[in-house]
């Protein structure tokens, strides 16, 4: 009879950053929860290394999982519509915004909910370890997430919404307007000023109104941050994500700042 082990692990890869997280589909609670960030950009070789690291160092990482999903967080990732998308040219659809050599493997991503698909790369010297420590796994763009979940919460209203998620060097961003995809992009930033200046930029391009806009944010940023008071300084609606999925953290409850992890926690299919 086949082992039933009920759990399911999501790992998020970036460059600046790892994310775990252990949920147990029985009682939809979450086992383990963690964030490793870094104050820099790491190469994907030495990312590989820290993941070793993580995973040798936390034997509920180790254990057996009923489904394993690797989200890529990087900026090398573009979003087609599905008429126009052929995947003996998936290259042409990254080698205008993103810096690719003729040996990268690319993969995609169908988002359903828009008729699009998001094509990326991702690394393959991670996904050689993840099989070997796992066997058979799926992996995805975390903008896939980002934006799905942009888009299932604001079919049914016509504001406009940007949702924002942070990392210690870098942010993606979504814009959504009456239920339609407007903007999908990921910056990198240096100091809060930076930070600021890429928002605002987006925001009068598409001539957005800072007044009436609704931004949601997730990742590594809380309400005593230097980020977040300059925000609202300038935009008047600003919130926090919560997952959209009810999902309980017993005794993690107390340590964990649900918008931080927001991302992993939204890419369980329950």
């Amino acid at each position: 009879m086949e082992s039933i082990h009920l759990k399911k692990l999501s790992i998020q890869i970036s460059l600046s950053g790892l994310s775990f997280c252990i949920l147990n589909t029985a009682d939809k609670t979450v086992d383990y929860l963690k964030r490793i960030d870094f104050k820099i950009k790491q190469s994907p070789e030495a990312i590989l290394e820290h993941l070793k690291n993580a995973i040798a160092d936390e034997p509920l990482l180790r254990d057996t999982f009923d489904s394993v999903l690797v989200l890529f967080q990087n900026d090398l990732s573009n979003v087609v519509p599905q008429q126009f998308f052929n995947e003996e040219h998936s290259s042409d659809y990254l080698k205008f915004s993103s810096k690719i050599i003729k040996t990268d493997f690319i993969s995609h991503d169908t988002i359903e909910v828009n008729n699009s698909v998001n094509v990326f790369v991702p690394y393959v010297n991670i996904n050689n370890y993840i099989f070997e420590v796992y066997g058979a796994f799926e992996y995805k763009h975390a903008s896939t997430i980002l934006i799905e979940h942009a888009l299932q919460e604001t079919q049914a209203t016509e504001e406009t919404k940007l949702y924002i998620n942070v990392a210690p060097v870098h942010f993606e961003m979504v814009v959504v307007h009456n239920g339609q995809l407007q903007l999908y992009n990921t910056f990198d930033y240096h100091t809060k000023e930076d930070f600021l200046y890429y928002i605002l930029f987006v925001i009068e391009q598409l001539k957005l109104d800072p007044e009436t806009l609704l931004l949601t944010l997730s990742g590594s940023i809380e309400k005593d941050d230097e980020l977040y008071k300059l925000l609202y300084t300038y935009i008047r609606f600003v919130s926090f994500e919560e997952p959209s999925k009810a999902l309980s953290f017993d005794l993690l409850e107390l340590q964990v700042s649900k918008h931080q992890h927001a991302l992993i926690l939204n890419s369980f299919n329950l």
